[in-house]
């Protein structure tokens, strides 16, 4: 089975690439991938006949308990052979449905293989937790298949509705599957149904949220509404998602869990209930279409909520009915839309009121029709018959189930013939429709299907022993599946349903005005539309009333809500009752003393450069807290950090103004001072209710022995960042190239990746010298009243010694303080004195490369130092030693994560590097552009 997932895969890869060189015909190749399901499934249908399954488990997260369960049984058999059968033939009639070179062709091929994948990845899910994550797959690809047709607004409007209605309810069926595998102890299906479940509201609540989900999948009511939108698809979606595949989803996990959670409060109400009034609207809604897929779309929600009412029931012949009406349901459905879209293409209609005398031009197509409307009517010797039969049986005991069930049926026969009459029959006054010959790839799958729903009717005693084993999971079955029972009340029902359906027909013209009044007040569309629109209208107000452009009270709201909620927790539980050792000694009261009256200070500081100056001596003062509890490392990274923020601000600050403004009056002053010690008490609280919150032993316990054993270094904090939690370290970089990116797109007006500034030209140091370079050049093109001697002298001095520096503390991090991290930091600062000193030509000159590219270089190096510890050691990340020699060092070795520490470091620098040339940089250039045009304009006024 995991052989078969990743072959979908790899066709939905290679989709794009076939379709390319082949258009449309690839379809014929990529049919292969779910061919291969179904001929999987009918290879083991000697392990599920008796009641056996077939078992695959693949160990995937551990920590979660949650492995990668493969487990096919009778039902899941049965929807294999249904996904991949109806899949491959889909393919098959897709590859003559789309014209060379249609439009979105190779994301349809990839998709629609990637759909088949994911539906085959649902059904044999054996844990629950793996089944959600195949379900929101199912999801997203009905997402893009109905949305196929980009350029339609009603193709983006279908598919964002079915994209909502399912997410929501796969959400809560998520919910309910966490809280049932909680009340259960674990989410292996096949476990869960082994052992005793403990009842409650608990688990009823569990139930309800996950019928919401499957109901919301299979368009029962009241999620009824998405499913005939969803038309705008193309036809081969449609005979897929919504006849074989997706839509049966919801009601293949009614059927999954039925066995054990029927006998729940709560369950067989809604199921029935629901799905008998789908089953009536939906036939109802249906005789009132003129547009022929869009009748087989409210046949098809009618259809789904009778099978709703059977897997529902909870008793075994309701079940074996189920499972008949599934399999004739794919196979009449799924054929009838092949037939619409036969006649769509090549009469370029599909509305019946335009169409007459197809029947005639096409007689095997409308014998294919014939034999897949006769199934969905319930006609012997067909499928359909015998599901339908066998769904009356089942309830004979429950009269008003039956009543509606009855009504329900007449009315699938009613449109049944509505579909045949409207599709083929010849009509007077409409001139004969013109039709040419269907394609064999087109006519042969849905002929294949219908013959299939012929086959099978007779053969009813036999698929009998095929289903049984499922609907004995409820109980002993009794009466077995089979054409002919006798004269039995069933047989007079299925008479009385045909000929109530022919009257429908028949009665037609009189029943159009009770058709066209009898009908809900508000239609699920607009139901739809107003909920959305609704929601939208609450957003724009609660945006209005909270997104006033204000940061300090966007800070401040969430701030109170951290001071109100977590704390008014902490407040009641008093969770910070712990041993507290004041100081350990009097320098850290002193260090405590200087952050708190620095933080004070820059509360009440006027100007911005002295309130960012204040708010550095915080950060270094935590610096400092650091070396005092004898983290040098910590401690060292930490001066960096805000040794570059203070830079960052100085760019920031210059294009401000130098006094903050005079609000906030004095009033709300201190109302923001309350806020503030507020939330610092409650991060304080917090602080000491986490620190004595701790039961367990630390996992850092054991981080030294494995530094040194595993990651071959002395220092903790460095082998941990890039050997022992790499992984954390990785996401961490990653999140550092998108904030760089960020940053660039807030500034560039152009590509960040653009022209340098032109180099000045050398210049000659005396009169009659030949011009030659001079290093800090760049200082020469700013304004003398930027300059500042003793600055360049420094930096002349000090930024060659400063880089060494950034290069030892890369090299040595390993075994000493120091890292990629620290390293790069002070290479950015580097390049920050650089800048200060000669501008953004000088800058130019120092880094004569673009951000951009210094940042994927480095993130490169640390994926590749990924990839190295995989090739040498079968584990991503890991770290290995290698032993060198040279002649005057002598022995020394090597660890592989210094290349994932160089990578570190290079993001670090391209970050610096993005952050000066954007807002530095980039911002002197607006200036001097802005400069120059008001220069320009004071000489025009003057010469003028």
């Amino acid at each position: 089975m995991l052989v078969l997932l990743i072959v979908h895969l790899v066709a939905a890869l290679l989709a794009p690439l076939l379709v390319r060189r082949w258009g449309p015909r690839a379809c014929l190749l990529l049919a292969l991938a779910p061919a291969a399901t179904a001929v999987w499934a009918a290879a083991h249908t000697g392990a599920v006949r008796d009641g056996g399954e077939v078992v695959e488990t693949y160990p995937w997260i551990s920590q979660l308990q949650l492995d990668v369960a493969l487990r096919v049984t009778t039902l899941s058999w049965l929807m294999l052979l249904l996904v991949g059968g109806v899949g491959a033939l889909v393919l098959v009639y897709s590859a003559r449905y789309f014209p060379p070179g249609s439009v979105g062709l190779a994301r349809f091929a990839a998709v629609m293989v990637a759909f088949a994948g994911a539906m085959l990845g649902l059904v044999v899910s054996d844990d629950l937790l793996l089944l959600y994550v195949f379900w929101e797959l199912t999801t997203v690809f009905s997402y893009l298949l109905i949305g196929h047709s980009t350029e339609r607004r009603s193709s983006r409007w279908a598919a964002a509705q079915a994209l909502t209605v399912t997410t929501l309810g796969g959400l809560a069926m998520l919910v309910g599957f966490l809280l049932l595998g909680h009340h259960a102890g674990g989410y292996r299906w096949s476990e869960v149904a082994a052992a005793p479940l403990p009842g409650g509201g608990y688990l009823t609540v569990a139930v309800l949220l996950i019928l919401a989900g499957a109901l919301a999948k299979s368009a029962v009511f009241p999620f009824n509404a998405w499913l005939p939108v969803a038309m705008a698809a193309p036809t081969p979606v449609s005979a897929y998602l919504h006849a074989a595949a997706m839509v049966k989803a919801g009601v293949f996990l009614v059927g999954l869990l039925a066995p054990v959670l029927a006998p729940v409060g709560g369950w067989r109400p809604v199921t029935v209930v629901a799905g008998l009034v789908t089953l009536v609207i939906g036939g109802w809604a249906a005789l009132r279409q003129t547009d022929l897929k869009l009748l087989l779309a409210y046949g098809t929600v009618s259809q789904l909520g009778l099978l709703t009412v059977l897997f529902g029931a909870g008793t075994p012949k309701a079940a074996l009915a189920g499972v008949a009406m599934l399999a004739a349901h794919a196979l009449f459905k799924a054929a009838l839309f092949l037939v619409v879209g036969i006649l769509d293409h090549e009469a370029g209609t599909r509305d019946l009121r335009e169409l007459s005398g197809v029947g005639r031009a096409a007689p095997v197509l409308a014998t294919v029709a014939a034999l897949a409307a006769a199934s969905m009517a319930g006609v012997p010797p067909l499928l359909g018959f015998v599901g339908k039969e066998a769904a009356l049986a089942a309830f004979t005991g429950d009269p008003l189930v039956l009543i509606v069930l009855v009504v329900g049926s007449a009315l699938t026969v009613a449109y049944s013939i509505r579909f045949l009459w409207g599709a083929f029959g010849a009509r007077p006054g409409v001139p004969d429709t013109e039709l040419a010959r269907p394609p064999a790839a087109m006519l042969v799958p849905p002929a294949l299907l219908a013959v299939a729903g012929l086959a099978a009717g007779p053969a009813a005693g036999s698929l009998s022993g095929l289903f049984e084993p499922y609907a004995e999971l409820l109980g002993p079955v009794g009466e077995h599946l089979a054409l002919w029972h006798g004269p039995t009340a069933a047989l007079g029902l299925s008479a009385l349903v045909l000929a109530g359906g022919v009257v429908l027909h028949l009665v037609r013209g009189p029943l159009a005005p009770a058709l066209a009044r009898l009908r809900s007040p508000v239609s699920g569309n607009q139901g739809y539309e107003w909920v959305t629109h609704g929601f939208d209208r609450l957003a724009i107000e609660v945006t209005g009333a909270t997104q006033r452009g204000s940061l300090p009270q966007y800070l401040g709201t969430v701030l109170l809500a951290l001071v109100f909620v977590p704390g008014g927790a902490m407040v009641a539980t008093a969770p910070w009752r712990v041993d507290l050792a004041a100081w350990d000694s009097p320098a850290q009261l002193v260090v405590c003393v200087v952050i708190a009256v620095a933080a004070l200070l820059a509360v009440g500081a006027r100007r911005r450069l002295t309130a960012m100056l204040l708010v550095g001596v915080t950060g270094y003062g935590t610096a400092m807290m650091f070396v005092l509890y004898g983290a040098p490392d910590v401690a060292l990274t930490q001066f960096l950090v805000e040794t570059a923020t203070i830079a960052v601000f100085v760019l920031v600050l210059r294009r401000l103004p130098e006094r903050f403004s005079a609000r906030p009056l004095r009033r709300s002053r201190w109302v923001r001072r309350g806020i503030g010690i507020a939330a610092g008490v409650v991060m304080a609280g917090l602080a000491l209710a986490a620190a004595g919150a701790r039961r367990a032993p630390s996992i850092s316990a054991a981080f030294p022995d494995l530094a040194a054993v595993e990651g071959y270094g002395r220092n903790v904090v460095n082998v941990t960042l890039v050997d022992i939690r790499a992984w954390d370290t990785m996401g961490e970089i990653s999140v550092l190239v998108v904030t760089a990116t960020g940053v660039a797109s807030l500034i560039y007006e152009r590509s960040r990746t653009g022209p340098r500034p032109r180099r000045p030209r050398p210049v000659a140091l005396r009169a009659g010298d030949d011009a030659r370079t001079v290093w800090l050049r760049g200082g020469q093109t700013l304004p003398e009243r930027r300059r500042s001697i003793v600055f360049e002298v420094v930096t002349r001095l000090i930024f060659h010694t400063v880089l060494i520096f950034s290069l030892f503390l890369l090299f040595s991090g390993h075994n000493a303080p120091g890292g990629g991290f620290s390293g790069g930091l002070v290479a950015g600062l580097a390049l920050s004195l650089r800048y200060l000193a000669g501008g953004r030509y000088e800058l130019a000159e120092a880094a004569p490369v673009g951000a951009g590219t210094v940042l994927g270089a480095g993130l490169g190096i640390s994926v590749g130092s990924g990839v190295l510890g995989l090739a040498l050691t079968g584990e991503v990340l890991q770290s290995v030693k290698v032993n060198l020699w040279m002649p005057v060092v002598g022995d020394f070795y090597l660890v592989t994560s210094l290349f994932f520490d160089i990578g570190v470091y290079l993001v670090v620098v391209g970050l610096v590097l993005d952050i000066l040339r954007s807002l530095g940089a980039e911002v002197d250039r607006h200036v001097e552009a802005a400069g120059e045009a008001g220069h320009g304009l004071v000489v025009q006024r003057e010469s003028s």
